[in-house]
C-alpha cells in the first residue's frame, strides 16, 4: 500500500498570494517527510484551490489561462506534483469554455466541471458543456491523453483528495490523504476460504493503515491546516498485484464484468465503509479502466463494458474513470452517459465522476497505445449512445431527490 497523494486545499487568492503558496509548499514537504518516516511511500504532493471561477470572479474569468500558467510555474518552484484549479460552475458558463485552452497550457494542472449537485439539481446545459470540454480536449494530444486532466462531477463535495475531483470551499486551508491500496484487497482474498474471512482481512488492514496515517496527520495539527481525513479508495496500479479487478476475481468471480461483479464491488466498498478511520472523499471501489491491468484486460476482451462500469457506480465509490472511447465520439453521444451518471449520483446521494478519453483516429475495438507508467493498454470501448431527442434535449435544470 502507498500514499497516492497528500493534497493541500487552500484559497490562494487572485492575484496569487505568494505567502499562501509558500506555506503550502513547506507543509507538503514536511508532511511527505513525516509519512515517509512512518514507512509509507508518498507518490505525489498536490495543491487544490477553490473553483477557479470563484477565484477569478466574473470580472477576471477570461484570465484563466494566465492563472494556469502562473500556478503551474509556482508548482514547479514549490515542488507540487500537480495542481487542481477546481471545477467550472453552472453559474459561470464561460468557465467551461476556457478549460481546453487552459489544459493545453500545462500538463500538470487539472480541472473539473460541475454537472449536478444537491442544491441545484441536474443541469443539462452544464452536462453539455462538460461533454464539449471532453471532445475538445481529445484533440490536444494525438492519443487523447489530455482528458486525463478533466473530470465531469456529479454531487462531488469539496475536500476529496483524488484528482481531477479535488477542490476547496473555504478560506482556511486543509489537507487530506489519498491511498493506492487495491493491493490490500488482492491480499485479503488471496487465500480466504469465505467472503466473510476476506472482508474481515481487508477491514483489518484498512483500519491498521488508516489509524497509522491518521496518527501521523494529527501529530502535526498544532502547526498544520485542518486534517480532513483519508480517502481510502482502493485505487489500483497497472499490475495484477495492485488490481482491483484482480481482487474481484480472487473473490470467486471468473471475470470482472460477469454477473456477480456488482456484489463484489458492493462488498469491497462496504468494507471501506465499515473500517474505523477518518473518512473523506470517495472512500470506495475505484474502477479506472486504463489504470488497472485486469480491468483493462477485461475491457479489451469485451467482458467489461461501459454499461457494467456505470452499473457498478451504483454501489461503488467513484464512477467512470479513464474510459477509452472512439475518436469520433461526439458531445451529443456523451451527454446521455453523463446524464445517467448524474441521475445516479443525486438519486443515491453519492459522489460520482466521469473521466472519458476519446482517442483520435481510433474506433471501438482498436488497441490503445499509451506510453504512461500509470496506464495499462486496452481496447477502445463501445459507447452505446446517441443524441437525445425532445424534451430531454433542452437546457432544463432537473431536480432529483435522494431516495
Amino acid at each position: 500500500m502507498k500514499i497516492r497523494s497528500i493534497t493541500y486545499f487552500c484559497n490562494p487568492k487572485y492575484p496569487l498570494e505568494e505567502k499562501i503558496l509558500q506555506k503550502a509548499g513547506k507543509f507538503l514537504a514536511d508532511a511527505k517527510s513525516a509519512y515517509e518516516a512512518a514507512g509509507y511511500d508518498v507518490q505525489t504532493v498536490r495543491l487544490a484551490t477553490i473553483p477557479f471561477p470563484k477565484l477569478l470572479g466574473d470580472e477576471h474569468i477570461n484570465k484563466a489561462l494566465e492563472l494556469t500558467r502562473q500556478i503551474a510555474d509556482a508548482a514547479q518552484e514549490l515542488k507540487f506534483g500537480y495542481v487542481s484549479l477546481g471545477p467550472a460552475l453552472p453559474e459561470s458558463p464561460r468557465s467551461y469554455e476556457l478549460i481546453p485552452d487552459a489544459i493545453f497550457v500545462s500538463k500538470n494542472v487539472f480541472f473539473g466541471g460541475v454537472m449536478a449537485d444537491k442544491t441545484r439539481g441536474i443541469d443539462l446545459a452544464a452536462i453539455r458543456a462538460c461533454a464539449e470540454v471532453i471532445v475538445k480536449c481529445a484533440t490536444i494530444e494525438s492519443n487523447g491523453f489530455a482528458n486525463l486532466q478533466f473530470a465531469a462531477l456529479a454531487n462531488v463535495p469539496a475536500g476529496a483528495p483524488f484528482f481531477p475531483a479535488a477542490y476547496h470551499d473555504k478560506d482556511k486551508p486543509a489537507f487530506a490523504v489519498a491511498t493506492e491500496s487495491a493491493d490490500l484487497a488482492v491480499q485479503a482474498f488471496e487465500n480466504a476460504k469465505t467472503i466473510e474471512e476476506g472482508r474481515n482481512n481487508l477491514i483489518a488492514e484498512i483500519e491498521k493503515h488508516g489509524k497509522q496515517i491518521a496518527k501521523v496527520s494529527k501529530s502535526q495539527v498544532s502547526s498544520s491546516p485542518k486534517f480532513l481525513g483519508i480517502d481510502f479508495s482502493l485505487a489500483p496500479f497497472p499490475d495484477d498485484a495492485h488490481s482491483l479487478g484482480n481482487a474481484v476475481e480472487k473473490m470467486g468471480i471468473p471475470k470482472i464484468g460477469l454477473h456477480g461483479s456488482l456484489a463484489a464491488a458492493a462488498i469491497l466498498t462496504e468494507a471501506v465503509d465499515r473500517a474505523d478511520f477518518p473518512h473523506t472523499g470517495f472512500s470506495g471501489f475505484m474502477q479506472p479502466v486504463l489504470e488497472d491491468s485486469i480491468l483493462a484486460k477485461r475491457a479489451a476482451e469485451g467482458t467489461l463494458t461501459i454499461k457494467d462500469a456505470l452499473l457498478y457506480s451504483a454501489v461503488c465509490g467513484t464512477g467512470l474513470d479513464t474510459i477509452p472511447l472512439a475518436g469520433d465520439t461526439t458531445a451529443e453521444q456523451l451527454v446521455p452517459l453523463l446524464l445517467d451518471l448524474s441521475a445516479l449520483a443525486l438519486r443515491l446521494d453519492k459522489p460520482l465522476t466521469a473521466r472519458l478519453m476519446p482517442i483520435p483516429g481510433k474506433k471501438a475495438g482498436d488497441e490503445t497505445s499509451f506510453d504512461f507508467g500509470f496506464f495499462a493498454n486496452s481496447k477502445v470501448m463501445e459507447l452505446d449512445s446517441d443524441r437525445l431527442n425532445s424534451p430531454f434535449n433542452q437546457n432544463e435544470v432537473l431536480q432529483i431527490k435522494k431516495r
